[in-house]
């Protein structure tokens, strides 16, 4: 057989790939790049003030901003600002204006450079810093999408942070059985709330989502207090209501840590209860026990998990809160569950703190197609 040679083409593309590749995993690229614009706006400048003023050399550090990692970003930086010094020194005349737009630039070059040694204990600046807690909150919002159930079940979930941020310190875990009769559904509510509670949940959420696969279900919330306490957080408590469902025949255990308690609305009577346990708080106390609650999902019913953040205000206490929890809830029946879970949380949630809500529905006119 003859020898297969690479053609033009197939060269190209390696470059290509090994360019791409190059510009991932080093600033390189970038850095020459942006010195040879620095370089080529600082002899512009100095041929011609008009078309290429002292405040162009903002543009290379903008750009700096966004592609270069926090070692190399404020040594670009000193080299800018000393070709801003190049610039303003060759000019023949200058000026109060010229001046008041040396130290703007100035000002600004210090800012970054404030900015990248804060960046530093990171370790990734610009868009890599960016796509990675864009990673870290789908990690999140994976844990607590729902597994494929029988068309007999129906289980949305919904979470909102606070102040619009994309994550916070509510989140959920679904896991279900590799058998297929069960499903474990986990609400948690890490202490602080938006951003300032995120890191903590992006922890949480990974090690809770192991938790629910690798033990039984009445061990789960013990395993996650054990786990909490040896993180050694000074505010590192969180709450959690904890559901194991047989998907089959619909009866649950739930448990819960210092978490509100669960909604039950009941079909056959239109009326619904709340189904309390005593736990404490997670990450508090070792080798502390959780209560069981038991009961039977019959068709029709629906449950409702949920964090403080829906039902506690300022201007409402967590009873009253539930109360109008349990109230909206009740509406489904007559509008249909579907899109219920994120329509209640929409409405009840607040801005100020973050809100999670799942909500677990068993159809009734299913029920004889099984």
């Amino acid at each position: 057989m003859g020898r297969l040679t690479a053609g033009p083409f197939d060269r190209f593309s390696d470059w290509r790939m090994r360019l791409r590749r190059q510009m991932v995993d080093s600033d390189r690229p970038a850095l020459l790049l942006l010195a040879l614009l620095t370089v080529g706006l600082v002899v512009g400048g100095v041929i011609d003030e008009d078309i290429f003023p002292q405040s162009a050399i903002l543009v290379p550090i903008f750009l700096a901003t966004l592609w270069l990692g926090p070692k190399t970003l404020p040594w670009f930086v000193v080299f800018s600002l000393v070709g801003e010094v190049v610039m303003i020194s060759t000019q023949p005349r200058i000026t109060t204006g010229s001046v008041s737009r040396v130290l703007i630039v100035f000002g600004i070059g210090l800012l970054v450079m404030i900015t990248s040694f804060r960046r530093a204990r990171l370790g990734v600046s610009g868009p890599r810093g960016e796509s990675m807690f864009v990673d870290l909150r789908d990690r999140i919002v994976k844990q607590g999408t729902i597994p494929p159930l029988p068309a007999e079940w129906q289980v949305e979930a919904a979470t909102r942070s606070a102040g619009g941020a994309s994550f916070g310190g509510d989140f959920l875990v679904a896991s279900r059985a590799t058998d297929g009769g069960t499903v474990e559904l986990i609400v948690v509510d890490v202490s602080g709330k938006g951003v300032e509670a995120g890191t903590r949940s992006l922890l949480l959420s990974g090690a809770f989502g192991g938790l629910a696969s690798a033990v039984p279900p009445a061990e789960f919330l013990s395993a996650a207090n054990e786990y909490l306490l040896r993180q050694g957080w000074d505010e590192g408590f969180a709450t959690a209501i904890h559901l194991h469902l047989c998907l089959n025949t619909g009866e649950f255990e739930l448990r819960k840590a210092g978490h509100p308690p669960a909604v039950w609305l009941h079909a056959g009577s239109g009326r619904w209860t709340t189904l309390d346990s005593d736990g404490p708080v997670l990450g508090l106390i070792p080798d502390t026990s959780f209560e069981l609650v038991t009961g039977t999902l019959l068709p029709g019913d629906a449950l409702l998990m949920y964090t403080d953040g829906l039902v506690e205000t300022t201007r409402r206490d967590i009873g009253s809160g539930i109360d109008k929890l349990a109230g909206r809830g009740q509406l489904l029946f007559s509008t249909g569950f579907a899109g219920g879970a994120r329509a209640i949380i929409e409405e009840l949630a607040t801005v100020n703190d973050d809100g999670a809500l799942v909500l677990v529905h068993r159809r009734a006119a299913l029920l004889g197609e099984r």
